[in-house]
């Protein structure tokens, strides 16, 4: 299609400065950041901002200020651009139960601009692709939940667009269902190449289908990183030794690294220092002969996406609490 021609290096969403409130309550507060064509996890609580973001990135609520481009067009001048080229899976269930998934979603695709035939086609293929194939002529009210979230998946990818935004698309299934939509979500993008920007409230389904998370805490930007970078950009470095602790983190610190006191899980009191280049290795050893200590133990420790969650969060909500606005 027309739109594939397009430069894979320029960000699919990009974000400047945007503020949403609705009345005294701040949805998203100061935010920018740039996403790249990827498969992406929005990651936050319940109220982190999350569906304003994508409501707001769909041109369908107007930010009190800042500007947003999605797929290269702005999102309050080219709404309907941007729609025609993204498609969108809301968390809320809104089917109409007394039409069958195959009318549905052909509904839907010429709502998008297809010819009758061409959706029908089109809504065929694409309830085959998601496991529907033998349902599709049933009515939408006889649906189980996992059933009901792929019929919104399919309508939201029947136009072949460019970008998907999938909001809390596991909400409500048992474990097969999740396993299964996760599964699909995985096929979007590495066989359809369709971008994906997955909402969710669970660490685990963004770790194993998204390769490049953004994380939301009350309206605020906590991280937007690759996930495969999750190893080495903000590991740690583990260090116990026997010998006066506290002065050894002094040395360390003068050196401008970051170092702080931990206790492990059996007890014993290690010193946990933030990697954030190579040459922490280096004065680490040099800071043990200087000082003459015993080095115990060095370990390289990276961080999970849910190490990452619960320190980012936490540390920008004390920023918050000691800066205040």
């Amino acid at each position: 299609m027309e739109h594939r021609q397009r430069d894979e290096q320029a960000p699919i969403i990009d974000v400047r400065g945007v503020r949403k409130t609705f009345g005294k309550f701040v949805a998203l507060d100061q935010l920018s950041l740039s996403i790249p064509r990827a498969s992406v996890g929005l990651l936050g609580a319940n109220g982190a901002g999350k569906t304003t973001l994508i409501r707001t990135l769909l041109g369908l609520i107007a930010p009190d200020q800042g500007t947003a481009t999605v797929v290269g067009y702005d999102t309050q001048t080219h709404g309907v651009d941007v729609r025609e080229r993204v498609g969108y899976m809301p968390e809320a269930d809104a089917l109409p139960s007394s039409t069958t998934a195959a009318d549905f979603v052909a509904h839907m695709a010429e709502m998008s601009g297809l010819p009758t035939r061409a959706a029908r086609q089109r809504a065929a293929d694409v309830l085959y692709q998601v496991g529907l194939e033998e349902q599709r002529y049933r009515l939408i009210k006889g649906f189980s939940t996992g059933m009901r979230q792929r019929v919104k998946l399919a309508q939201a990818i029947v136009h072949d667009p460019e970008l998907v935004f999938l909001d809390e698309p596991t909400a409500g299934m048992d474990p097969n269902g999740r396993e299964e939509m996760l599964e699909l979500v995985e096929r979007i993008y590495r066989n359809l190449g369709i971008a994906v920007v997955f909402s969710s409230h669970i660490l685990e389904d963004i770790e194993r289908v998204c390769d490049y998370v953004v994380i939301l805490d009350h309206g605020r930007l906590v991280t937007a990183q690759p996930l495969n970078e999750l190893g080495t950009i903000g590991g740690e470095v583990v260090v116990v030794i026997d010998g006066d602790q506290r002065s050894f983190a002094q040395a360390i610190a003068q050196q401008g690294i970051a170092i702080r006191e931990s206790e492990s899980e059996v007890g014993a009191r290690e010193l946990v220092v933030d990697v954030t280049d190579e040459r922490i290795y280096d004065v680490i050893r040099d800071t043990v002969v200087a000082q003459d200590v015993v080095l115990r133990s060095l370990r390289s420790r990276s961080r999970s996406l849910e190490d990452i969650y619960l320190g980012d969060v936490s540390a920008m909500r004390e920023e918050v609490q000691t800066h205040g606005h």
